[in-house]
């Protein structure tokens, strides 16, 4: 069984610490694993304090060269010397993880277990927490750990890989969020569903997932099929999730209802009191709504639209677009773990980056991640030139390509409107265009629109975010608005132009060479 993290390419190489951690036993009814937290009852508690004070520093001596990078060493240290006062037998180590981007960061990490009575017996839960280098401010990675005889059993809170979502990690912020507070959940959601289960050593690695199967059918859980998240109801079910509470996410969630495309649609609010707009829709229910902050109710969505954005007062561009992004590593690796087959709708800003960041962070492949990128402006094109300027042309000739703003490219069958009989044409429409601005309300009918195509697979074409690399000449990984088919999958097709103008070539690379070097400087 894979003993690593999720976004982790190698293991650590030094040996593991020694920890008590025994086997896990298939059925409930095998002999009781000793929890391995006794202390000598000779001792005082003041010369067990001292003992506990004096082992933190020395394990946390080695590593204090290499917690200068930590940007609140001391709030970290101060967090530890925390944890080991509850937890004395957690071992503590500094080693390399890869995220997903490949790229590569020294982070404090420790090891141990966690006692958990589940079904009248107790058993020792091996785990890991990564610590990141903004700790306290961002939340700690977590997994389970495994022995060789060990297997995983993926369920609400852990996926296949060990990685562990609680609702505790989303909602985290410094300083009422804590570690300890953090084990104090993990402990009583691994009492409720136990994460691990003894795999006899004649089995294969590829038995493992039918054998957690048949573990939880032996183990007496007669209502599997009702509240299991793996129901058969809920695969079925046109679940949508809107992520974010503010206006955006509020303006989908009431375009989406008007349409009745959802049988069921939940709205995932991080904001604390009345601060988001959802206690209105508290107050006046929709039908099929419902409003949760845990992420696990998206469970099986076939559609999840991220509108969130980060509030920051920064100055900088680049540092409000990293608040974004760190946002959103505490949100799509669950987000992907509950809807795998599900497709991601982005429009939170800068949408072709947060579209790439989403993409990235999911593991998804492409296809499935969608940015509403020009779909508003090539609808509200084709609008004009038929219906107001009365053009006697194909209104899906006419197109709002690249990237969303101003420097969005318009087009007509494939080439840029500078032709003589359709330049004045192109420049009045772009015009009435720019009036119209962007507000929460038509972006939410425009990305209602989206999920109606997706939905109900109506093979429809829209000017959406995606992967543009091998198009148009550009070889990085960026997404740009392009005519694309769209079905339940997501993308199903790329329409590609009879022709290229080389005007529109042009800016659809400066574009991407933009999009690329700002990608280039975040931290995912």
């Amino acid at each position: 069984m894979p003993q690593g993290p999720l976004e982790m390419g190698t293991q650590p190489s030094a040996p593991d610490h020694p920890l008590t951690v025994a086997d896990l036993p298939p059925k409930p009814s095998s002999s009781i694993v000793p929890c391995s937290l006794e202390q000598d009852i000779s001792l005082s508690t003041s010369e067990l304090e001292a003992e506990r004070e004096i082992k933190l520093k020395v394990e946390m001596a080695p590593l204090a060269q290499c917690l200068r990078v930590y940007k609140f060493r001391d709030l970290t240290v101060e967090e530890l010397k925390n944890v080991n006062m509850f937890f004395p037998h957690f071992r503590y180590s500094m080693d390399t993880y890869v995220f997903k981007d490949s790229s590569q960061k020294d982070l404090l990490n420790f090891t141990g277990t966690l006692p958990v009575m589940y079904q009248g017996h107790q058993y020792n839960i091996p785990v890991r927490f990564w610590i990141l280098d903004s700790h306290p401010f961002a939340p700690p990675i977590c997994f389970l750990k495994p022995t060789a005889n060990m297997a995983i059993s993926v369920g609400k809170h852990v996926d296949a890989q060990g990685r562990i979502y609680l609702p505790y990690l989303q909602n985290w912020s410094h300083p009422k969020s804590v570690i300890v507070g953090l084990i104090k959940e993990m402990t009583a959601k691994f009492q409720e569903e136990l994460p691990l289960y003894s795999l006899p050593s004649s089995e294969e690695a590829r038995q493992a997932d039918l054998l957690a199967y048949i573990a939880k059918i032996t183990e007496g859980v007669s209502d599997i099929n009702s509240k299991s998240w793996t129901s058969h109801e809920n695969k079925t079910a046109n679940k949508i999730t809107v992520v974010g509470g503010g206006e955006l996410g509020i303006a989908c969630t009431l375009a989406i209802s008007a349409k009745g495309i959802a049988d069921k649609l939940v709205l995932l609010d991080f904001s604390e009191g009345p601060k988001g707009g959802t206690m209105d829709l508290d107050i006046f229910s929709l039908p099929n709504v419902e409003i949760s902050k845990d992420l696990s109710a998206s469970a099986h969505s076939k559609v999840v639209i991220f509108t969130v954005n980060s509030l920051g007062s920064s100055e900088s561009y680049l540092d409000v677009v990293q608040s974004n992004v760190d946002m959103f590593r505490a949100l799509v690796p669950g987000l992907a773990h509950y809807s795998q087959h599900g497709v991601m709708i982005v429009a939170s800003q800068p949408v072709e980056i947060m579209t790439y960041v989403t993409w990235k962070l999911s593991t998804f492949p492409a296809n499935q991640v969608i940015g509403i990128g020009c779909n508003l402006d090539s609808q509200r094109l084709q609008y004009i030139i038929t219906n107001i300027l009365k053009a006697q042309t194909s209104d899906k000739e006419v197109w709002v390509i690249g990237e969303q703003g101003e420097d969005k490219v318009p087009t007509w069958g494939g080439q840029a409107m500078n032709h003589s009989s359709q330049a004045q044409l192109s420049n009045r429409a772009m015009e009435l265009l720019r009036v119209k601005g962007q507000r929460s309300w038509s972006v939410g009918l425009s990305v209602a629109d989206l999920v109606d195509s997706v939905i109900n697979n109506k093979k429809k074409v829209h000017s959406v975010s995606t992967l543009v690399k091998g198009y148009y000449d550009i070889n990085s990984e960026v997404f740009l608005s392009l005519p694309c088919i769209l079905g339940t999958s997501g993308v199903s097709e790329i329409i590609k132009t009879a022709e290229k103008e080389i005007t529109v070539t042009e800016k659809l690379q400066s574009s991407a060479s933009s999009i690329h070097g700002l990608q280039q400087q975040l931290k995912l």
